[in-house]
């Protein structure tokens, strides 16, 4: 089943929400941002693997919200099921960044490998996207779960989550040189882990009251 057109009038209470989470689960330290950061700071291939990342994640997103609107249709009960699912799984993950934001933090730091070509690079980052089940259960279940809540504006919760993966990648890569100090120092960490808690808290939150 397609995705609804975009209503006007419903764009921005959708897309916003959808922008939040994807930046809220994007921003966790991980090895495809590890991998994105040593490419940006290193300037190899920065424009292929930030290209590669989010138009994973958007691939990723689209089965997500596509895959279940389709199966609200055909099973009820699916959506109901889905949303408090997925605000307990919100609640847990705010649960673990605000410990993160509590205890030391950590600091994100590049690897030191020497680099290879253009194709060892984006075999690397289809490998750290692809073969992570993580990224499944972000986009494909959290957001697909949780864009069921939008009815109709679906599509506009899937571009605002789509968005922030372009931005937050592509800010990530060319932005890397700047944003080295930042990263390096855990005190920095701590506060993103606690503005990411206080997301996930607020999106769950949304979901159970709706």
């Amino acid at each position: 089943m397609p995705i609804s057109p975009l209503s006007p009038d419903a764009f921005l209470p959708a897309f916003l929400p959808g922008l939040f989470l994807g930046l809220s689960l994007i921003v966790a330290i991980g090895a495809q941002n590890a991998f994105v950061l040593r490419q940006g700071l290193r300037n190899e291939h920065v424009l292929a693997i930030c290209a590669t990342c989010a138009l994973s994640d958007a691939v990723l997103i689209l089965i997500g919200v596509s895959g279940f609107a389709e199966a609200g249709m055909r099973w009820p009960w699916l959506e109901p099921l889905m949303r408090y699912a997925g605000a307990a799984f919100l609640l847990a993950y705010g649960v673990r960044s605000a410990r993160s934001a509590l205890g030391g933090g950590g600091a994100l730091e590049p690897s030191q490998r020497t680099a290879g070509g253009l194709l060892p690079a984006l075999l690397t980052c289809l490998a750290l996207t692809w073969l992570n089940p993580h990224v499944y259960l972000d986009t494909v279940v959290l957001v697909g779960s949780v864009s069921a809540r939008f009815a109709q504006s679906r599509a506009a919760f899937a571009l605002g989550a789509m968005t922030a993966s372009f931005l937050f990648f592509f800010s990530l890569g060319y932005g890397a040189r700047l944003l080295r100090p930042l990263f390096a120092r855990p005190a920095a960490w701590k506060v993103m882990d606690g503005v990411i808690a206080l997301v996930m808290w607020a999106i769950a939150a949304g979901l159970l009251l709706g």
